[in-house]
């Protein structure tokens, strides 16, 4: 049996002699390239755990073109944990043979013959959080075979990883996708136990900033108040990442599910749809697919922010394009209540005269002078996008 140490200095070897023998990538696209904006796709762990088959994922993806999420902006599909039974005797990972029968190559194929990415999951540690083989002293063997199957996302999970540093598991993860010359976004799970934010600029494209999502009102704004602060940390190349979305898996009300897609949205978070999108409501749906707020959430220029917090009501903004903003006005209470932000606080002159269009009612409200007032329903959102 190999020492530990002496198989990871290996694999660092081994990782540099394929940098240098393909130029660190030559040839694909730079690796803060491949999340310019923030990515936009589908995981099947928040509606199907580990109930994943190659059946269910063609079936997402001919969903994810017939439903017109893929014309909204949606391109991966991530099989998340399960997939992996096994290592054969040379080490290689093995899926299911039961559940994949036409092996991940072929499933790849499917996904991208759609014009849509493919994506998988695998672990930091030595198991993944449901106890199947992860990649800790596997990096190199593992990205190689991702590479080989068509692999374009990888999520990189933190279960299982006692006595790892992550400062050293996750570069190592990067250099060794990196050495297979294809293009594979890289989303580093690691739950901002060890404030990713600070250092993971250039290792992954997306860091997680939280635990996992719930789908209930408290876990959403449990992990909304988490990413107070962390705005300055994202931007083109890597971007903050609250977890995925619960939008249209039954646990929240619609209006809720609204208020987690914009407040989302305005911090520049991953849209990862975690439902059956095969079986979407309108409503649901409607609320997925808008592309008014989605543009809201692919625009680079900056992450948004909490502005203002007066106990229940809040008020956050994000600097678009074209000099433009959006202001969400949040109501957590239990009524409805009225919210007002002066355009002085978003930095207009105080008698400005901007140009107002509601993103949920698409509806343009006219010039509005100096203060904007609106009622907003409980647990909801009023989002406007305001012009000068």
């Amino acid at each position: 049996m190999t020492h530990p140490f002496i198989r990871r200095t290996l694999l660092i070897l081994i990782i540099g002699c394929s940098l240098a023998a393909t130029g660190s990538g030559q040839g694909q696209p730079a690796w803060m390239e491949l999340a310019r904006t923030p990515p936009m796709g589908w995981n099947s762990w928040n509606k199907f755990g580990c109930n994943v088959s190659e059946s269910l994922i063609r079936d997402i993806a001919d969903a994810m073109v017939s439903s017109g999420m893929k014309d909204a902006g949606y391109q991966y599909i991530v099989i998340d944990d399960c997939w992996q039974v096994a290592r054969d005797k040379n080490g290689t990972i093995v899926p299911d043979p039961e559940r994949f029968k036409s092996g991940m190559k072929a499933l790849a194929d499917y996904v991208h013959s759609k014009g849509l990415k493919f994506g998988v999951y695998s672990d930091a540690g030595a198991r993944t959080c449901e106890g199947r083989p992860a990649s800790n002293g596997y990096e190199v063997e593992d990205a190689r075979q991702y590479a080989a199957w068509g692999v374009d996302y990888l999520k990189y999970d933190w279960c299982n990883a006692d006595g790892v540093d992550p400062k050293i598991a996750y570069p190592t993860m990067r250099d060794a996708l990196k050495a297979t010359g294809r293009p594979i976004l890289f989303s580093m799970c690691e739950w901002g136990s060890n404030k990713p934010w600070t250092w993971a600029r250039g290792v992954a494209h997306i860091w997680r900033t939280t635990g996992d999502i719930g789908d209930r009102w408290s876990s959403f704004t449990r992990l909304l108040d988490q990413q107070v602060g962390l705005e300055k940390y994202a931007g083109p190349g890597g971007w903050n990442d609250p977890d995925m979305l619960e939008v249209g898996n039954g646990g929240m009300k619609l209006n809720e599910y609204r208020a987690h897609f914009s407040l989302w949205c305005l911090l520049s978070a991953p849209l990862m749809a975690g439902n059956d999108i095969r079986n979407m409501t309108p409503d649901n749906h409607d609320i997925l697919t808008n592309k008014d707020v989605i543009a809201v959430d692919q625009d680079p220029t900056e992450q948004g922010r909490r502005l203002r917090k007066n106990g229940d009501l809040e008020v956050w903004v994000k600097k678009v394009a074209d000099k433009a903003q959006v202001v969400v006005l949040l109501n957590r209470g239990t009524a409805d209540a009225q919210v007002a932000v002066s355009w002085q606080e978003i930095g207009l002159p105080y008698d400005a005269e901007p140009a107002v269009r509601d993103l949920w009612a698409k509806k343009d409200l006219g010039r509005v002078k100096g203060t904007f007032v609106a009622t907003v329903p409980s647990h909801d959102v009023i989002m406007v996008k305001v012009t000068p």
